[in-house]
């Protein structure tokens, strides 16, 4: 068990370890940041002169223009859903964008954050056009256009499995892919297969990073053949 743990999380835990130790709580001020934002706008939206607010400047529907629900995609990562228990929320974001922070820093966290939110929004425009007749289960119904988009989950998942790609913790990773899809079989809704949007585009951005690695690897060892075998030029 010890050693599949030192294979799973053995480069993780090292990332993560040694930026708290040598910054200590600077290395995750985003995330800490995000955390009481997450709970400042949970606080004023269940007052009743807050919710109205709240939902104008960070609540994304499909039934929203498409410009104005990308005004509002940079706060719907911090507006917590109303049906469920705020602390789930929080401990999601404290964990999974710690270590994001931590292990990619804030540029791309934030990139990755965003690239996965974007894809479920985007998403569910795509599934209602389809409708709930499309094949492999990709539409959804016409209802669905009146439903808040996910808030910090789709973020969160998408985080998660692009840390597991970059510290080969594939067990994890394919486990976190998993419970998203056992979560759509089990409740077939809007948040679910937005889950599963998020996940496909970071398991796109994945792949383009893999090719890249790869490309320059390969270019490296040809660089590095032809110096070699190149002759010596003599004065």
């Amino acid at each position: 068990m010890s050693r599949f743990a030192h294979r799973e999380w053995g480069a993780l835990y090292a990332a993560v370890r040694t930026e708290l130790v040598t910054r200590r709580w600077r290395a995750v001020a985003m995330t800490l940041g995000a955390v009481c934002l997450t709970s400042v706008f949970q606080v004023v939206q269940n007052r009743p002169w807050g919710y109205g607010p709240v939902q104008a400047i960070g609540s994304v529907r499909a039934e929203d223009p498409l410009w104005e629900a990308l005004l509002r995609t940079p706060l719907s990562l911090f507006v917590p859903a109303l049906d469920l228990p705020v602390w789930g929320a929080l401990a999601q974001i404290l964990l999974v964008f710690g270590i994001a922070e931590t292990c990619l820093g804030r540029p791309r966290t934030l990139l990755i954050a965003y690239t996965a939110t974007l894809a479920g929004t985007l998403y569910a425009r795509v599934g209602i056009a389809l409708g709930p007749g499309a094949p492999l289960g990709l539409g959804l119904p016409a209802t669905d256009a009146l439903v808040v988009d996910t808030g910090p989950s789709a973020a969160v998942v998408g985080l998660a499995v692009y840390v597991c790609w970059r510290h080969r913790a594939w067990v994890t990773g394919a486990a976190v892919v998993l419970a998203m899809a056992v979560e759509v079989l089990v409740k077939c809704n809007l948040a679910g297969k937005e889950h599963l949007a998020a996940i496909a585009a970071v398991l796109v951005v994945c792949a383009v990073g893999s090719w890249c690695q790869r490309r320059s690897s390969s270019g490296g060892r040809r660089e590095g053949r032809t110096r070699s075998g190149a002759p010596a030029i003599r004065s």
